[in-house]
């Protein structure tokens, strides 16, 4: 082979070396290739082995397809009150329609960030600082829904959209402070004034509650002496008859003579004055006839002299 044939071939295989790298394209996953063929758009290359026309089709554009995250730069927004705050911004969002990102819009990115920058003034724009802060749901809800809406003829999906900080300015954050630092301070005094109101109550309950035992425990102690004392007297009263009994039955079964009746007569009569409470105590009728039984006793019988 001649020098001339070596350098032909060579020209050869390069030049099939390179229409085979240019036909064959390789995609990766979650991606896609916009081809265009002669400057117009031809079709959109799926991720996985394709094979294009060389020097006739060329691709455009690799989009990723993967749902991706932006953050924004905090942006001053005006509040219905006329304030202003600095919000920081975060979205989540997705190419649906490569053909429509490529085509539709000429920067995709750029249009989501100054749409969400103007969407934002606008939602916020109608509430006050109050509502502002307290309401990141809402603002959310209402961002995604604009988004979605615009960016939806772009290919792009919207998914969500967070509020990472909302920053008042300095001298409303001091007011805010200062009021929270009072609102504590007074629900620490109502708390305070309440626990003692409790305690009170409470204080009050218990004594309440131990004067009412107490006269209880009283009441029953009393019921219980006075049980004690009728019982008592009724067994002292059951004692005294029993020995009354006892004593009217051994007269009766001793058959005392009237004489002698007559001497333990005058031997209780000493011992009923000795009360305190017997200042005047009654001779009964019958003492003259006692006191002649008892004199009976002791004189002599009738024909006798002498005591």
């Amino acid at each position: 082979m001649s020098v001339e044939q070596l350098v032909v071939a060579l020209v050869v295989v390069a030049a099939v070396g390179f229409g085979v790298a240019r036909t064959v394209r390789i995609i990766p996953q979650a991606t896609a290739a916009i081809v265009e063929r002669l400057g117009r758009y031809h079709r959109t290359l799926t991720p996985g082995l394709n094979l294009v026309v060389p020097f006739i089709d060329r691709i455009k554009d690799m989009i990723d397809l993967r749902e991706q995250v932006v953050s924004f730069p905090p942006q001053p927004v005006i509040t219905s009150d006329n304030l202003v705050v600095s919000i920081d911004t975060v979205i989540y969002f997705q190419v649906t329609n490569p053909k429509a990102a490529t085509y539709e819009i000429a920067n995709f990115l750029i249009a989501v960030e100054q749409l969400t920058v103007t969407t934002l003034r606008n939602v916020v724009g109608g509430m006050d600082l109050e509502r502002t802060l307290t309401s990141r749901e809402e603002i959310n809800t209402a961002l995604r829904g604009e988004l979605d809406e615009a960016t939806g003829k772009w290919g792009i999906r919207v998914n969500r959209v967070e509020l990472k900080a909302i920053d008042p300015p300095t001298s409303i954050q001091d007011s805010m402070e200062k009021q929270m630092r009072a609102d504590r301070d007074k629900r620490a005094a109502v708390l305070a004034a309440e626990g003692q109101r409790q305690a009170a109550i409470l204080a009050a309950e218990g004594e309440k509650q131990a004067a009412v035992l107490r006269a209880r425990g009283e009441a029953e102690a009393a019921v219980l002496r006075a049980q004690a004392e009728a019982e008592a007297q009724a067994m002292r009263a059951k004692g005294q008859a029993d020995a009354i009994g006892m004593v009217f039955k051994a007269i009766h079964e001793g058959n005392p003579s009237q004489q002698l009746l007559a001497y333990q007569y005058l031997q209780t009569l000493p011992e009923i004055a000795k009360g305190d409470a017997n200042k005047i105590w009654i001779v009964p009728s019958e003492m003259g006839k006692v006191l002649e039984n008892l004199g009976g006793l002791f004189s002599p019988p009738k024909g006798q002299d002498g005591p």
